[in-house]
Protein backbone atom coordinates (compact mmCIF):
# COMPACT_ATOMS: atom_id res chain seq x y z
CA UNK A 1 0.00 0.00 0.00
CA UNK A 2 1.26 3.68 -0.68
CA UNK A 3 3.36 5.08 2.33
CA UNK A 4 0.67 7.65 4.07
CA UNK A 5 1.95 11.61 4.03
CA UNK A 6 2.51 12.38 7.53
CA UNK A 7 0.10 15.15 6.63
CA UNK A 8 -2.48 13.73 4.67
CA UNK A 9 -5.11 16.13 2.47
CA UNK A 10 -7.97 15.26 2.90
CA UNK A 11 -11.41 16.56 1.21
CA UNK A 12 -14.71 16.23 2.85
CA UNK A 13 -17.97 15.83 0.99
CA UNK A 14 -21.27 16.01 3.23
CA UNK A 15 -24.23 17.83 3.20
CA UNK A 16 -26.74 17.43 5.79
CA UNK A 17 -26.68 17.59 9.62
CA UNK A 18 -25.44 14.12 9.93
CA UNK A 19 -22.51 14.93 8.02
CA UNK A 20 -21.16 17.81 10.53
CA UNK A 21 -20.12 15.99 13.44
CA UNK A 22 -17.46 14.22 11.05
CA UNK A 23 -16.27 17.56 9.54
CA UNK A 24 -15.72 18.93 12.98
CA UNK A 25 -13.99 15.41 14.08
CA UNK A 26 -11.67 15.67 10.86
CA UNK A 27 -11.19 19.36 11.41
CA UNK A 28 -9.66 18.39 14.79
CA UNK A 29 -7.47 15.82 13.12
CA UNK A 30 -6.19 16.42 9.93
CA UNK A 31 -5.52 18.97 7.45
CA UNK A 32 -9.07 19.72 5.19
CA UNK A 33 -7.97 20.73 1.72
CA UNK A 34 -11.54 21.39 0.90
CA UNK A 35 -15.07 20.72 1.26
CA UNK A 36 -17.71 19.74 -0.90
CA UNK A 37 -21.41 19.81 -0.65
CA UNK A 38 -24.40 20.42 -1.81
CA UNK A 39 -26.17 23.67 -3.42
CA UNK A 40 -28.39 26.23 -1.61
CA UNK A 41 -31.63 25.26 -2.03
CA UNK A 42 -35.14 26.82 -0.47
CA UNK A 43 -36.45 25.88 2.62
CA UNK A 44 -39.32 26.27 4.86
CA UNK A 45 -42.88 28.34 4.47
CA UNK A 46 -41.11 31.17 2.62
CA UNK A 47 -38.49 28.96 0.99
CA UNK A 48 -35.46 30.91 2.04
CA UNK A 49 -32.54 29.96 0.09
CA UNK A 50 -30.98 28.09 2.50
CA UNK A 51 -27.29 26.23 2.72
CA UNK A 52 -26.72 23.36 4.22
CA UNK A 53 -25.31 22.53 7.45
CA UNK A 54 -22.04 21.56 6.18
CA UNK A 55 -21.33 24.28 4.56
CA UNK A 56 -22.47 26.59 7.33
CA UNK A 57 -19.73 25.07 9.86
CA UNK A 58 -17.16 24.76 6.63
CA UNK A 59 -17.76 28.79 6.88
CA UNK A 60 -17.11 28.71 10.40
CA UNK A 61 -13.95 26.81 10.27
CA UNK A 62 -12.57 28.91 7.07
CA UNK A 63 -12.16 25.97 4.83
CA UNK A 64 -12.38 26.29 0.90
CA UNK A 65 -15.86 25.29 -0.50
CA UNK A 66 -17.36 24.37 -3.83
CA UNK A 67 -21.46 23.39 -4.19
CA UNK A 68 -21.76 21.84 -7.87
CA UNK A 69 -24.85 20.80 -8.78
CA UNK A 70 -23.16 17.59 -10.11
CA UNK A 71 -20.20 16.79 -9.14
CA UNK A 72 -18.90 15.63 -12.91
CA UNK A 73 -18.61 19.06 -13.69
CA UNK A 74 -15.50 19.75 -15.20
CA UNK A 75 -15.07 22.63 -13.02
CA UNK A 76 -15.87 20.67 -9.94
CA UNK A 77 -13.52 18.02 -11.10
CA UNK A 78 -10.62 20.63 -11.81
CA UNK A 79 -11.29 22.16 -8.29
CA UNK A 80 -11.12 18.34 -6.82
CA UNK A 81 -7.63 17.94 -8.53
CA UNK A 82 -6.45 21.35 -7.17
CA UNK A 83 -7.05 20.20 -4.01
CA UNK A 84 -4.66 17.21 -4.39
CA UNK A 85 -6.18 15.27 -1.95
CA UNK A 86 -4.67 11.80 -0.42
CA UNK A 87 -8.28 10.94 0.81
CA UNK A 88 -11.57 11.53 0.06
CA UNK A 89 -13.85 11.43 2.96
CA UNK A 90 -17.88 11.13 2.57
CA UNK A 91 -20.63 11.53 4.58
CA UNK A 92 -24.01 11.82 3.41
CA UNK A 93 -22.99 13.50 0.35
CA UNK A 94 -26.10 13.10 -1.90
CA UNK A 95 -24.69 12.56 -5.03
CA UNK A 96 -23.06 9.03 -6.20
CA UNK A 97 -19.52 9.69 -7.12
CA UNK A 98 -17.78 8.51 -10.26
CA UNK A 99 -14.84 6.26 -10.74
CA UNK A 100 -12.69 8.94 -11.67
CA UNK A 101 -13.48 10.83 -8.61
CA UNK A 102 -13.04 7.04 -6.52
CA UNK A 103 -9.05 6.77 -8.40
CA UNK A 104 -8.24 10.68 -7.18
CA UNK A 105 -6.96 9.99 -3.81
CA UNK A 106 -3.76 8.05 -3.78
CA UNK A 107 -5.67 6.21 -0.68
CA UNK A 108 -9.37 6.58 -2.21
CA UNK A 109 -13.03 7.63 -0.89
CA UNK A 110 -14.10 6.37 2.69
CA UNK A 111 -17.76 6.56 3.35
CA UNK A 112 -18.98 6.91 6.97
CA UNK A 113 -22.09 4.98 6.82
CA UNK A 114 -24.89 4.55 9.22
CA UNK A 115 -25.61 1.34 9.50
CA UNK A 116 -23.65 -1.81 10.00
CA UNK A 117 -23.51 -2.77 6.36
CA UNK A 118 -24.36 -4.57 4.08
CA UNK A 119 -27.39 -4.39 6.38
CA UNK A 120 -29.19 -1.65 4.91
CA UNK A 121 -27.41 -0.21 2.28
CA UNK A 122 -28.97 2.79 0.04
CA UNK A 123 -30.21 6.41 0.89
CA UNK A 124 -32.43 5.66 4.35
CA UNK A 125 -30.81 2.84 6.64
CA UNK A 126 -31.84 4.62 9.83
CA UNK A 127 -35.19 4.61 9.01
CA UNK A 128 -35.35 1.07 7.42
CA UNK A 129 -33.59 0.06 10.91
CA UNK A 130 -36.50 1.35 12.74
CA UNK A 131 -39.45 0.46 10.12
CA UNK A 132 -38.21 -3.48 10.38
CA UNK A 133 -37.83 -3.42 14.43
CA UNK A 134 -34.16 -4.27 14.37
CA UNK A 135 -32.95 -4.49 18.04
CA UNK A 136 -29.30 -2.78 16.66
CA UNK A 137 -27.40 -0.67 14.13
CA UNK A 138 -24.28 1.11 13.94
CA UNK A 139 -22.11 2.59 11.59
CA UNK A 140 -19.57 1.68 9.13
CA UNK A 141 -16.41 3.28 7.70
CA UNK A 142 -16.16 1.64 4.51
CA UNK A 143 -13.88 2.26 1.30
CA UNK A 144 -16.21 3.36 -1.63
CA UNK A 145 -16.48 1.35 -4.85
CA UNK A 146 -18.63 2.14 -7.91
CA UNK A 147 -21.77 -0.04 -6.30
CA UNK A 148 -23.97 1.37 -4.03
CA UNK A 149 -22.43 0.60 -0.06
CA UNK A 150 -20.62 -2.31 -1.67
CA UNK A 151 -16.95 -1.41 -1.28
CA UNK A 152 -14.85 -3.18 1.52
CA UNK A 153 -15.47 -2.74 5.08
CA UNK A 154 -12.72 -1.10 7.31
CA UNK A 155 -14.44 -0.88 10.62
CA UNK A 156 -17.56 -0.55 12.40
CA UNK A 157 -19.35 -0.37 15.88
CA UNK A 158 -22.48 -1.61 17.07
CA UNK A 159 -25.51 0.71 18.97
CA UNK A 160 -28.59 -0.89 20.29
CA UNK A 161 -31.82 1.14 18.88
CA UNK A 162 -33.61 2.32 22.09
CA UNK A 163 -37.21 1.69 22.86
CA UNK A 164 -39.59 4.81 21.69
CA UNK A 165 -36.77 5.76 19.34
CA UNK A 166 -37.05 8.04 16.45
CA UNK A 167 -34.92 8.17 13.02
CA UNK A 168 -34.87 12.08 14.88
CA UNK A 169 -32.66 11.01 17.76
CA UNK A 170 -31.51 7.90 16.56
CA UNK A 171 -29.73 10.07 13.59
CA UNK A 172 -28.03 11.93 16.14
CA UNK A 173 -26.71 8.98 18.16
CA UNK A 174 -25.18 7.59 15.39
CA UNK A 175 -23.67 10.85 13.44
CA UNK A 176 -21.40 11.45 16.67
CA UNK A 177 -20.76 7.42 16.22
CA UNK A 178 -19.81 8.10 12.88
CA UNK A 179 -17.54 10.75 13.82
CA UNK A 180 -15.66 9.15 16.41
CA UNK A 181 -15.25 5.84 14.88
CA UNK A 182 -13.80 7.54 11.59
CA UNK A 183 -11.19 9.66 13.31
CA UNK A 184 -10.25 6.39 15.31
CA UNK A 185 -10.13 4.32 12.10
CA UNK A 186 -8.11 6.60 10.07
CA UNK A 187 -4.73 6.14 11.47
CA UNK A 188 -4.97 2.60 11.01
CA UNK A 189 -6.45 2.59 7.74
CA UNK A 190 -3.66 5.14 6.29
CA UNK A 191 -0.73 3.31 7.88
CA UNK A 192 -2.24 0.18 6.58
CA UNK A 193 -3.13 -1.94 10.14
CA UNK A 194 -6.46 -2.05 9.05
CA UNK A 195 -7.06 -3.92 5.78
CA UNK A 196 -10.79 -3.28 4.12
CA UNK A 197 -12.49 -6.67 4.01
CA UNK A 198 -15.32 -7.44 1.28
CA UNK A 199 -19.11 -7.40 2.62
CA UNK A 200 -20.82 -10.77 2.64
CA UNK A 201 -22.90 -10.59 -0.48
CA UNK A 202 -25.67 -13.06 1.19
CA UNK A 203 -26.76 -10.84 4.04
CA UNK A 204 -27.32 -7.54 2.19
CA UNK A 205 -30.75 -5.69 2.68
CA UNK A 206 -31.53 -2.47 0.54
CA UNK A 207 -33.14 0.64 2.27
CA UNK A 208 -34.48 2.82 -0.67
CA UNK A 209 -35.24 6.35 -0.56
CA UNK A 210 -37.84 7.65 0.74
CA UNK A 211 -41.10 9.63 -0.56
CA UNK A 212 -43.67 11.91 1.01
CA UNK A 213 -46.37 9.35 -0.22
CA UNK A 214 -44.28 6.62 2.02
CA UNK A 215 -45.94 8.21 5.43
CA UNK A 216 -49.45 7.28 4.58
CA UNK A 217 -50.54 4.61 7.30
CA UNK A 218 -52.50 1.70 6.32
CA UNK A 219 -54.39 0.20 9.11
CA UNK A 220 -54.47 -3.15 7.59
CA UNK A 221 -51.32 -3.26 8.95
CA UNK A 222 -50.57 -4.45 12.76
CA UNK A 223 -50.04 -1.90 15.51
CA UNK A 224 -46.68 -2.63 16.26
CA UNK A 225 -45.82 -2.47 12.62
CA UNK A 226 -47.83 1.28 12.41
CA UNK A 227 -46.15 2.51 15.65
CA UNK A 228 -42.48 1.45 14.16
CA UNK A 229 -43.31 3.55 11.13
CA UNK A 230 -44.14 6.91 13.09
CA UNK A 231 -40.95 6.71 14.58
CA UNK A 232 -39.07 5.63 12.49
CA UNK A 233 -40.85 8.66 9.47
CA UNK A 234 -40.11 11.11 12.20
CA UNK A 235 -39.06 14.07 11.19
CA UNK A 236 -39.70 12.97 7.32
CA UNK A 237 -41.38 12.04 5.45
CA UNK A 238 -43.64 12.28 8.41
CA UNK A 239 -47.14 10.11 8.89
CA UNK A 240 -50.34 10.84 7.99
CA UNK A 241 -53.79 9.24 7.53
CA UNK A 242 -56.90 11.21 6.60
CA UNK A 243 -60.05 12.94 8.32
CA UNK A 244 -62.61 15.04 7.55
CA UNK A 245 -61.36 15.19 3.96
CA UNK A 246 -58.07 16.75 5.00
CA UNK A 247 -54.54 15.49 5.74
CA UNK A 248 -53.87 14.66 9.75
CA UNK A 249 -50.47 14.18 10.66
CA UNK A 250 -49.35 11.98 13.54
CA UNK A 251 -46.46 12.40 15.37
CA UNK A 252 -46.52 10.52 17.99
CA UNK A 253 -48.29 7.07 18.81
CA UNK A 254 -48.41 3.80 20.44
CA UNK A 255 -49.35 0.44 20.24
CA UNK A 256 -51.92 -0.85 22.66
CA UNK A 257 -53.84 -4.31 23.09
CA UNK A 258 -57.62 -4.27 23.90
CA UNK A 259 -59.02 -7.28 22.88
CA UNK A 260 -62.78 -6.83 23.76
CA UNK A 261 -62.53 -2.95 22.72
CA UNK A 262 -61.01 -4.52 19.19
CA UNK A 263 -63.60 -7.30 18.75
CA UNK A 264 -66.17 -4.69 18.11
CA UNK A 265 -63.79 -2.56 15.60
CA UNK A 266 -62.71 -2.73 12.33
CA UNK A 267 -59.45 -1.88 10.82
CA UNK A 268 -59.62 1.81 10.51
CA UNK A 269 -62.40 2.42 12.72
CA UNK A 270 -61.92 5.36 14.64
CA UNK A 271 -62.17 5.19 18.70
CA UNK A 272 -61.03 6.66 22.35
CA UNK A 273 -58.99 4.80 24.82
CA UNK A 274 -58.33 7.03 28.03
CA UNK A 275 -59.13 9.95 26.91
CA UNK A 276 -56.77 9.59 23.67
CA UNK A 277 -57.80 9.27 19.73
CA UNK A 278 -57.11 5.64 18.84
CA UNK A 279 -57.40 3.81 15.28
CA UNK A 280 -57.88 0.02 15.07
CA UNK A 281 -55.42 -1.81 13.17
CA UNK A 282 -55.20 -5.52 12.39
CA UNK A 283 -53.93 -5.94 15.20
CA UNK A 284 -54.17 -3.73 18.22
CA UNK A 285 -54.84 0.25 18.65
CA UNK A 286 -52.75 3.02 17.72
CA UNK A 287 -53.39 5.44 20.22
CA UNK A 288 -52.67 8.79 18.88
CA UNK A 289 -50.24 10.80 21.33
CA UNK A 290 -49.51 14.18 19.32
CA UNK A 291 -51.67 15.12 16.04
CA UNK A 292 -51.37 17.85 13.61
CA UNK A 293 -54.27 18.91 12.04
CA UNK A 294 -54.21 20.38 8.34
CA UNK A 295 -53.05 23.69 9.06
CA UNK A 296 -52.49 23.94 12.83
CA UNK A 297 -49.88 23.36 14.68
CA UNK A 298 -48.84 19.95 16.72
CA UNK A 299 -51.88 19.07 19.55
CA UNK A 300 -51.29 16.72 22.34
CA UNK A 301 -54.05 14.01 21.51
CA UNK A 302 -56.51 14.80 24.57
CA UNK A 303 -56.33 18.48 23.37
CA UNK A 304 -57.03 17.25 19.48
CA UNK A 305 -60.20 15.51 21.06
CA UNK A 306 -61.88 18.71 22.58
CA UNK A 307 -62.37 20.15 19.29
CA UNK A 308 -62.90 16.92 17.22
CA UNK A 309 -66.98 16.10 17.55
CA UNK A 310 -66.71 14.10 15.08
CA UNK A 311 -63.57 11.67 15.64
CA UNK A 312 -66.17 8.97 16.43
Amino acid sequence: MTKPPAHPRIVFMGSPEFSVPSLQALFAHYNIAGVVTQPDRPAGRGQTLTPPPVKVLAQQLGLPIIQPPKLRLPEAMQQLGDWKPDLIVVTAFGQILRQEVLDLPAFGCVNVHASLLPRWRGAAPINAAILHGDQQTGVTIMRMDAGVDTGPLINQRPTAIEPGETALSLSGRLAALGADLLVESLAGYLSGELSPQAQDESLATYASMLKKEDGELDFRLSAVELERKVRAFQPWPGTYTHWQGATLKVQQARCIFDPAKEARLSPGERTIYQGLPAICTAQGLLVLDELQPAGKKPLAGKIFLQGARNWL
